[in-house]
């Protein structure tokens, strides 16, 4: 008769080596990625805010066209002043020479809260877009809004 041995495998876990180099990758990752995730939701709160103010454009050629001047946001149909929306703070101003819509950004990532969207038309109707204190990269291309260079 034979006789069987049993030996009880002692059950091992992760070394100390092991658990370091894991920490030691996630925190590189962190490092480059929340940047970057920083860039993309500026950018993405940056483009809601120049879409709502956008939207004013038409009620700002509507009332120029009919010879009426522009005092106050609502009276192109955005939000007033007193009442911002979730995105902006929003002001306008317009006469038979010069007309112009701003934004306030009021929430979002600091690079660009608080920072003011102008959009201005001339005289020929034509609208260009400014943001002369918010990043050229948190914007896009200069053909969509102008920004300050890096």
């Amino acid at each position: 008769m034979s006789v069987r041995k049993f030996f009880k495998k002692a059950e091992a876990g992760f070394t100390l080596v092991e658990l370091m180099i894991v920490v030691a990758i996630i925190g590189i990752l962190a490092t480059v990625a929340l940047p970057a995730y920083q860039d993309y939701m500026a950018k993405s709160k940056f483009g809601v805010a120049l879409a709502e103010v956008s939207a004013g454009k038409v009620g700002m050629d509507t009332r120029l066209i009919d010879g009426e001047t522009v005092t106050r946001p609502e009276d192109v149909g955005l939000a007033a002043v007193d009442k911002p929306s979730a995105n902006c703070k929003f002001g306008a101003s317009a006469d038979a020479d010069a007309a112009s819509l701003t934004c306030e950004i009021v929430a979002g990532p600091t690079s660009v809260k608080g920072q003011t969207i102008t959009l201005t038309r001339d005289a020929s109707g034509a609208w260009s877009c400014s943001a002369a204190t918010v990043l050229q990269k948190l914007i896009g291309p200069e053909g969509v809004c102008k920004g300050r260079a890096a």
